[in-house]
């Protein structure tokens, strides 16, 4: 029972996939990656030189060259939010807030993983725009479930004040930044701030319930700004004489300590990271993390960007789990699903990943029917495999590519919406870290019931190929001329003029709808957290793993002699 019965999986590439069609995937979906690589470069110019130049000009370092000093030397930062407000212009002149002028990122500060919220000080004086809230929201929300400390690397003027209706109010506006730090520090999670130059208003009040709160020389906090005071009282003080470290550190006590600049204050907040509880990933580590048995660059080739093309899931699961070796859990049951436990980084993970191409009819034996379709078999496996792991405390990966749930009279007989309904409720109420990945398709209830953004993973990361959406394009034009085509989607009418109108109007809907599934708008308009290659996505996932591990005493985490996970084994017949 102390054994987690891993075995190898997957195939060298050459065994399953011919060199031609390898190729020819892979310089399709490189050339998205490419794509990739470009915008995120240019998000990472904020507002370009000009406004580099600015910020060295006054004695300061640029937020990424903060972010930079911050991080272990040699670690990578994985940011998320990356492509929020992406193309969106604001304004009779037009303007962009790249990144929504704020970076998040998950960052590696003396060996502890951290969520790093900082203001992009080349962005409107990293001003808060339409959707900075909410991203801000997003970062303090995935610290406190995985209780990672959170670092504030404040230099905000406040309101981007044009666009200040879009930001202002509302559920989830500004103001809701401040109760989450306030649910954060009930949850007693590390949080620290720095303040390095404006601090306006709700920027103001943000550092203020961190455990710790830095201030440069150059830096103040205020109410209201110098300006404003001016204004309204025609008193003619400086921002630095009303809230600068003198009246905060000294006489206010709103900052503990005053440092010279921002290098001594990234030193101290590295300083104060470091007396924190160290991480508990090395002591859940059963073995050192070990790379994959076939090289992880070659998700590139074996996942076809054609959404309609299959491919085998397992020679995935082969590319991201350590040795590629796998323990799969009921595979006699839900063939169009396959669940199980591997390790990423050397800790054990559950993964959930839908089954393409064609698989067995149980309820007609000899007969095939499409995978990635959720079958009540299926869905009652992947939602007892989803307690175990809640049960177990093991992270869980969901990894769509999914086409939605069965359909017709057969589907309602057997109870889909019964069987679904248990599985979203089992997702709604685990408690254990989910990360969901959006390989290709990601369509109608088959998202959500997959741990889809609504079922509140800790985090949703997309691919270049990745298509939210309830219905294709193609079809969604087919349902809206339904009256207008015969039995084979065939145009009715022989008048040439209707039948040119109507063949407009479906090639209207259908580019339409493909344009709304590109994922780069999902992220603009944050349905989900990050765009990665799937180069990346191992790193990516190896790093929310051992976050989920890091933090210890706040959520169940079970030895492999007691999981759940082993009688559901046995009760399955996987003793025989």
């Amino acid at each position: 029972m102390t054994h987690v019965p891993l075995v190898p999986i997957g195939a060298a590439r050459a065994q399953f996939l011919d060199e031609s069609t390898f190729d020819r995937q892979a310089t399709k979906l490189g050339e998205r990656e490419a794509t990739l690589r470009e915008r995120r470069a240019e998000v990472a110019l904020g507002w370009g030189e000009k406004y580099v130049g600015r910020v060295h000009a006054k004695g300061k370092l640029t937020t990424r060259e903060r972010l930079e000093m911050l991080a272990d030397p040699g670690t990578r930062m994985f940011e998320v939010g990356t492509f929020v407000n992406y193309g969106v212009k604001f304004g009779e002149r037009g303007l962009s807030s790249p990144s929504a002028g704020v970076i998040t990122a998950f960052t590696q500060i003396e060996g502890r993983w951290c969520m790093v919220i900082a203001n992009d000080n080349t962005v409107a004086s990293g001003s808060w725009w339409p959707m900075t809230p909410e991203k801000i929201e997003r970062a303090q929300k995935m610290a406190l479930r995985l209780r990672l400390p959170t670092v504030y690397l404040v230099d905000c003027s406040g309101l981007f004040l044009p666009e200040q209706s879009k930001s202002f109010p509302g559920a989830t506006g500004a103001g809701h930044i401040f109760k989450m730090n306030s649910l954060l520090a009930d949850a007693g999670v590390p949080q620290l701030a720095g303040v390095f130059g404006d601090c306006i208003a709700g920027g103001g009040y943000m550092p203020v319930i961190s455990d710790r709160v830095y201030m440069t020389e150059q830096a103040y906090m205020v109410i209201a700004g110098a300006a404003l005071i001016k204004g309204a009282k025609s008193q003619k003080i400086t921002s630095l004489d009303i809230g600068g470290p003198e009246v905060h550190v000294h006489a206010s006590r709103c900052a503990d300590v005053r440092v010279p600049d921002d290098e001594t204050l990234l030193l101290s907040l590295r300083r104060d990271i470091g007396r924190l509880p160290s991480s508990g990933a090395d002591f859940y580590r059963e073995v050192g993390a070990i790379d994959t048995s076939f090289p992880t660059g070659e998700l590139a080739g074996v996942l076809p960007v054609d959404q309609r093309e299959a491919y085998d899931a397992k020679q995935v699961l082969a590319r991201l789990c350590d040795q590629s070796l796998f323990w799969e859990v009921m595979p006699e049951s839900g063939e169009e699903m396959i669940c199980g436990v591997g390790r990423m980084g050397g800790l054990y993970t559950g993964f959930v990943i839908n089954r393409q191409g064609l698989v067995g009819n149980p309820e007609r034996p000899g007969d095939k029917r499409p995978a990635s379709i959720l079958y009540r078999a299926g869905i009652a496996k992947i939602s007892a495999f989803s307690r175990a792991c809640n049960a177990d405390g093991i992270p869980l990966v969901w990894l769509q590519d999914i086409a939605g749930f069965d359909i017709g009279y057969e589907a309602e007989a057997q109870g889909l919406l019964a069987y679904g309904s248990s599985l979203i409720y089992t997702n709604s109420t685990n408690d254990v870290p989910m990360f969901t990945v959006l390989l290709r398709k990601a369509s109608g209830a088959g998202y959500y019931a997959m741990a889809g953004l609504p079922y509140d993973p800790v985090v949703q990361l997309s691919t270049t190929i990745s298509r939210q959406s309830v219905m294709e394009g193609r079809t969604l034009a087919i349902a809206t001329y339904n009256t207008k085509l015969d039995d084979d989607f065939e145009i009715v009418t022989t008048d040439p003029e209707e039948r040119a109108k109507i063949e407009r109007g479906m090639a209207s809907v259908e580019t339409r709808i493909e344009a709304d599934m590109d994922p780069y708008v999902a992220a603009r308009q944050m349905d989900t957290d990050e765009i990665v290659e799937l180069s990346e996505l191992r790193a990516y996932l190896c790093m929310l793993t051992e976050a989920a591990y890091q933090s210890t005493g706040h959520r169940r985490t079970k030895n492999p002699r007691i999981w759940s996970m082993h009688d559901l084994h046995i009760l399955t017949g996987g003793l025989r």
